[in-house]
Formats: structure tokens, C-alpha cells, sequence
């Protein structure tokens, strides 16, 4: 699923669909399981206790192994529960990743709760993290969209809105930002979103 992609003269492109270029950096959308793809580091929609759940949390711990949680675990530990649009990292376990960035979501509440904000938030403090790391490559799931029941169509917005902020704001090591989205219906709400950005 890795890609290699060389700097454009542009510094934002519109290139399909489901690919936009922003500066040296590629966001492209897929249907598939993130516990497989190889990055240098995929994204957990976690829970405050970093204690694995449903959903992608679940599969991430259970593909990747105990190392992971106990990583989050001592994290915990030291730190408190993780706050909604915060971000930690550990290792990757027995993922093909490297490296797995654990962020917390906000529950759906209306919208009156800063709920954007929050979501906005675990993008970009996800995304600065991989730049300390000198990461060239991160993989997200379609966060909070799930058990936190945020609106598919909002949090894409929300989601594309956020990376490409950073992106164009920010110097980063990332060549390539994939979203891995669950099934044709999200797929097709993130593009929407990208086409949207691109014609902003």
C-alpha cells in the first residue's frame, strides 16, 4: 500500500478523487483494514484508559499483541486517562507498523459540546507527533465515527479540513497520509470531503 510520490512545483494539487497533494505530502482514501497496512505508524481511535475496546481499538491491540497495551498501560499509569483530542504513542507490537499514535475521539453530543474541535484536535496532535518522530508515512481510521457516533459526513469534513490545515501550515517529514476507511460508504464521504477542500 506504500507509495512513492516526488515534490510538484504546486504546492496544493488536485490529482483523484481520492488523492490530494499538499505541498511534498500525498493524503490518499482506502477501504481496507489499517492493521495491515504498512506505515510507520497507524493511528487508534483508543478510549481515555488506553485500555483497548471495540471497534479499530480492539483490532489494533489484537493484532498487534500484548506490547502494545501494556505500552498504554504504563502510559496511563503516569499520566491519567487520555484527554478527548490528545495523542500518545507506543510501539507497534506484531503490526506491520511500526509504530501505532493512540488519540481519543469525543463522543457525538449534538455539536454544541466542541466536539469539532476535539476531532480536530486528535488529527493534528496525531499528525505532530509523527513529525517529532520523523515518520514519513501514517495511516488514520474514520475517528469517533463509530461507538462515539459521530455524523459520518461532519467527522469526514472535520478529518479532511484538519490534516490539510496542518499540512499546509506546518513543515513536516510525512510523504503520505492514507485514510482507511471501513466499507464504500465512508470511502465515499472523506471524497466528498477531499473534493470539497479542493475547491475551497
Amino acid at each position: 500500500m506504500s507509495l512513492e510520490y516526488g515534490i510538484m512545483h504546486a504546492e496544493i494539487c488536485a490529482m483523484t478523487d481520492n488523492t490530494r497533494r499538499i505541498n511534498h505530502t500525498v493524503i490518499s482514501l482506502v477501504v481496507g483494514d489499517i492493521t495491515e497496512v504498512n506505515v510507520d505508524a497507524i493511528v487508534n481511535a483508543a478510549n481515555p484508559s488506553l485500555a483497548g475496546g471495540g471497534g479499530v481499538d480492539g483490532a489494533i491491540h489484537r493484532t498487534g499483541g500484548p506490547a502494545i497495551l501494556a505500552e498504554c498501560l504504563k502510559i496511563a499509569a503516569a499520566q491519567g486517562p487520555l484527554p478527548a483530542g490528545k495523542a500518545v504513542i507506543t510501539g507497534g507490537g506484531r503490526l506491520k507498523a511500526r509504530h501505532v499514535i493512540h488519540t481519543v475521539g469525543p463522543v457525538w453530543r449534538g455539536g454544541s459540546s466542541r466536539e469539532a474541535d476535539l476531532l480536530a484536535s486528535a488529527y493534528s496532535e496525531s499528525l505532530q507527533l509523527a513529525t517529532e518522530h520523523k515518520f514519513k508515512s501514517i495511516a488514520f481510521p474514520s475517528i469517533s465515527t463509530g461507538a462515539y457516533e459521530y455524523p459520518l459526513n461532519m467527522a469526514a469534513g472535520v478529518a479532511v479540513t484538519a490534516i490539510a490545515g496542518y499540512l499546509e501550515q506546518h513543515q513536516t517529514s510525512l510523504k503520505e497520509i492514507i485514510l482507511v476507511l471501513f466499507n464504500r460508504s465512508a470511502l465515499e464521504a472523506y471524497a466528498a470531503a477531499l473534493k470539497a477542500s479542493i475547491a475551497a
